[in-house]
């Protein structure tokens, strides 16, 4: 497992945690909230193989991490687009990979995002590929069919372990405050 690193921080010093590190901490949020959390049974790597494949892209470490546990998953009504298939469907892969593929040819989201959550605020939640950091992850934006150039997308995140965990954490949190 990665370490936690310190984050300078105006006066104060904070741990900031890594991207895998915060995906850890999503799978036991979600096994700890078994009661209001849905998920699979996870993607094994010939499934994610074909899922980058298909996309033209590779997934980050953490998002992968999450993936091989859960493939999809929600929990407190928070949905995150994962990778699976259905009997229905058959060899089709949905979730993420049929999202986005759709979004590219439907209306015109660009190659280089990844499609891991649809949203009412943001529209689509997605990993831009184009911005790889030196731990190979990258930055969580916000995209609409409307933004007129790439600086318009809303930086959400700085990777989506720790976007996913927030997310995940504030939705039981309200959950469980409103039970």
């Amino acid at each position: 497992m990665e370490e936690a690193v310190l984050e300078r921080q105006g006066e104060g010093i904070r741990w900031m945690t890594s991207a895998v590190e915060a995906s850890e901490r999503l799978i036991q949020l979600v096994r700890d909230n078994e009661d209001i959390a849905n998920h699979a049974e996870g993607c094994d790597v010939g499934m994610l193989t074909r899922a980058e494949r298909e996309l033209g892209v590779e997934f980050p470490p953490s998002y992968r991490r999450v993936l091989e546990e859960f493939s999809t998953w929600d929990i407190a009504g928070t949905e995150f687009l994962g990778v699976y298939q259905t009997p229905l469907r058959g060899e089709v892969l949905l979730g993420s990979v049929a999202e986005t593929l759709d979004a590219r040819s439907k209306v015109g989201l660009p190659a280089d995002l990844i499609v891991v959550k649809l949203d009412d605020v943001w529209g689509f939640v997605v990993l831009d590929v184009s911005q790889r950091g030196q731990d190979g992850e990258y930055p969580v934006r916000a995209w609409n069919p409307g933004l007129p150039d790439r600086d318009s997308m809303g930086r959400v995140g700085d990777n989506f372990g720790s976007f996913a965990l927030n997310e995940c954490q504030m939705a039981v949190t309200q959950w469980r405050q409103s039970s």
